[in-house]
Parts: structure tokens; sequence; C-alpha cells
């Protein structure tokens, strides 16, 4: 597994607005392809999000694709390899 981590810039919220439709729909499009498994951004404050791929092809894509990035809301991004151990 792999996990990115967004940074959000300052006045996250108000600043997604315009981008939250596209950016969910690439989301769910990425869960539909398989390779995504979650997803979700942080909160109290909203300052980032971590997002769990299958592959870190998969990560890499969506940041290329990904609204939040092109507009400047995400600040920084990173991919991890996450050696997952238990699962519930």
């Amino acid at each position: 597994m792999y996990l990115l981590f967004y940074s959000y810039g300052e006045n996250a919220l108000e600043r997604r607005a315009p981008y939250r439709e596209e950016h969910l729909g690439l989301l769910r499009k990425s869960l539909e392809d398989g390779d995504l498994v979650m997803a979700g951004a942080y909160t109290d404050p909203l300052d980032g999000a971590a997002i769990v791929f299958r592959t870190r092809e998969g990560a890499e894509s969506f940041v290329k694709a990904d609204p939040y990035v092109a507009s400047g809301l995400v600040t920084g991004w990173h991919v991890r390899e996450w050696n997952v151990v238990v699962v519930g």
C-alpha cells in the first residue's frame, strides 16, 4: 500500500469549494478502478489529507489529475510506502 499525504494552504475550506466535486469524482473513479483504498482530509485544523492507494503509480497519477493540486490548494505532497500488518 502507498500513502499519499497532502498539505493544504490557508483557508482550505473556502478555497476547495470550486474544485471539490471534480476532486471527489476523481476519488470515486480511482475507487472504481481499484486504485484507491480510502481517503480523507484532516480535521481541526483542515490542513491536509491522507489517501491510501494500492500502488505508487496510482497515487502519482491521481496527483497529476487532481484539481486541488493544479489550483494550488495543495501546497505540498509526498508518497510513502506503507507496510500494513493488521487489518480490522
